[in-house]
């Protein structure tokens, strides 16, 4: 998935403020769910949130790409960070939270894969305990056609980044154009990134098949919202 960018992902992703949203999730645990005491991060990537959270829990984390997982070690190197999929993982264990940020939950591509994923996380909850799902954009929100420059512009590290946002289907789909400097010269790659468009409707229906009833918060933790799902 990050086959080419796993290197300067956090680079690329340096303007996310992970502090504040980890303190937002753990805001909205401690409302809910006072005393909370472990947290599993689905699709954790680097491991930028989980470096705050562990400050409130014990912590681990799940990621199906292999070379955001290398990364995430080196900062978290007590941490267990597990190579499995979302839809299906299984770790033997439960956790108090059970975490997907950053709209990742959009990579399961499918209707039918979302389900999967959300019952995957459900199967790790203790009782009583909690779901948190950061959606990616719903099909009304999502629009065609515009471009989008991201930079990057440190002593030694140069980027921009470059795409035209485009739909096929239920899907939207990113074709990353990079330019990346350093003092070894110029490199030039391509990624390509596609994330379902789920509706309400169907989120919902995902964590009511998991036997969670749930809340929505419309703002979340960036304004894309925020799904919370608890057993009941």
């Amino acid at each position: 998935m990050f086959t080419r960018s796993a290197a300067i992902y956090d680079a690329v992703y340096s303007f996310k403020d992970y502090a504040a949203e980890a303190a937002r999730v753990h805001e909205l645990v401690e409302e809910r769910l006072a005393g909370a005491t472990t947290l599993l991060d689905v699709a954790c990537g680097t491991g930028k949130h989980l470096e705050v959270l562990r400050a409130w829990y014990r912590i681990e984390g799940l990621d199906l790409d292999g070379d955001l997982l290398e990364i995430a070690r080196g900062r978290l190197v007590d941490v267990p960070l597990h190579e499995q999929d979302m839809t299906s993982f299984d770790l033997d264990r439960r956790f108090d939270v059970v975490t997907c940020l950053f709209s990742s939950i959009g990579y399961v591509g499918t209707v039918e894969r979302l389900h999967a994923a959300v019952a995957s996380m459900t199967r790790h909850l203790n009782p009583g305990g909690i779901v948190l799902v950061e959606p990616w954009f719903s099909p009304e929100a999502w629009t065609t056609g515009s471009p989008h420059l991201l930079t990057v512009d440190e002593p030694d590290l140069k980027i921009a980044r470059l795409n035209v946002s485009q739909r096929d289907g239920r899907l939207a789909v990113m074709e990353f154009s990079y330019l990346v400097g350093t003092p070894a010269g110029v490199e030039h790659f391509s990624e390509r990134h596609e994330a379902a468009l789920f509706t309400d409707e169907e989120y919902r229906s995902a964590f009511a098949a998991a036997g969670l009833s749930v809340e929505h918060d419309r703002h979340g933790l960036i304004g894309r919202g925020l799904y919370l799902g608890r057993p009941g």
